[in-house]
């Protein structure tokens, strides 16, 4: 058994071909590179430099390294760049898939695993989000990740292939500082990046409905994340010739910015007050996860807290801005 990891030497995907060899997976990862790093990777994880929308490359890697599973991280994954490009999106996120899942039908492939969003679900006014939940999403990268999971699900029942999608919640920390974050597209690097340039980190919105009035989310560590990826894996595993699987990846436990906040001051010894800006638009006051199906059919539940998110997280941002730790 030989597992693909398209977009394997991104954050969250290097932590998932980490998991996955440590668990004595055999694994090949395909990555353009283009936002991933090479030395991410385990030493004997063999690297594929190309696109995972490239029909001859692709063609090449499923047959020379006998691929019996995809799991399929590479995508655009920005939201504020998906509403001024929603045809880069598209063309990325649902178009590049159609042309890895065909070449994963010509090759035999029985078992795709994709990496979705909590993004397809929009802005519902529940406590808990369930897989049963509607999807509504809001801007162009959800939209996509929810065709992209109707693709995927169609593409398993006509060609008997297993398929699993995964909607992440808002993902942080770092299994080893060279593998945190180096973007600054999500909030906890968001914040360092600020303190780190003597800046106040920025709240948006202060109004919400929530018991400190800023907006409520489920933090996961990436760490669980990629667990959660073996976990699926080794259930499609034991599901051949069909069946499909959507679950959520989150705590179940919902923190505020302004908490979050506080932790990073805690952690980082910058304790900076939080300037409040206006609300952005489209943001939920509360998305928090049932995660009830992936521990009910997998056993999987997340380990890790948001102190040991937060503190990982400051290791890496560390060992890759030395410039932070002065700043304290």
């Amino acid at each position: 058994m030989t597992w693909l990891i398209t977009g394997g030497a991104g954050y969250i995907g290097a932590h998932v071909a980490k998991a996955m060899t440590g668990a004595g997976e055999q694994v090949v990862v395909l990555d353009d590179l283009s936002t991933g790093i090479a030395e991410r990777l385990p030493a004997d994880v063999t690297l594929v430099r190309g696109s995972a929308s490239d029909r001859a490359v692709l063609d090449r890697v499923l047959a020379e390294h006998a691929v019996t599973g995809v799991v399929h991280l590479a995508a655009k994954k920005q939201v504020g760049e998906s509403v001024e490009k929603p045809l880069l999106y598209y063309r990325e996120n649902v178009a590049g898939l159609a042309v890895l899942l065909e070449a994963v039908v010509a090759a035999g492939v029985e078992r795709f695993l994709l990496s979705s969003s909590a993004a397809v679900y929009g802005v519902p006014d529940v406590d808990l989000i369930t897989e049963e939940t509607p999807c509504a999403p809001i801007n162009p990268y959800g939209e996509t990740k929810l065709a992209g999971e109707w693709l995927v699900r169609a593409t398993g029942r006509a060609h008997g292939i297993s398929t699993a999608c995964l909607r992440y919640f808002n993902v942080a920390g770092a299994a080893e500082p060279e593998l945190a974050d180096t973007g600054v597209s999500n909030v906890v690097p968001m914040f360092f990046d600020r303190l780190t340039r003597g800046e106040a980190p920025r709240i948006f919105g202060d109004g919400y409905p929530t018991p400190d009035g800023t907006c409520v989310r489920d933090y996961i560590h990436v760490a669980d994340i990629a667990d959660a990826h073996l976990a699926v894996a080794r259930h499609l595993d034991g599901t051949p010739g069909g069946g499909d699987l959507t679950v959520n990846i989150g705590r179940g436990e919902g923190v505020s910015v302004r908490r979050l906040a506080e932790l990073v001051g805690e952690v980082t010894g910058l304790r900076t007050e939080p300037v409040v800006e206006a609300p952005r638009p489209g943001d939920a006051a509360r998305a928090v996860a049932s995660a009830g199906r992936m521990t009910g059919q997998l056993g999987w539940t997340a380990r890790r807290g948001m102190r040991e998110m937060v503190e990982s997280a400051w290791e890496g941002w560390c060992l890759h801005h030395p410039e932070a730790r002065a700043a304290r």
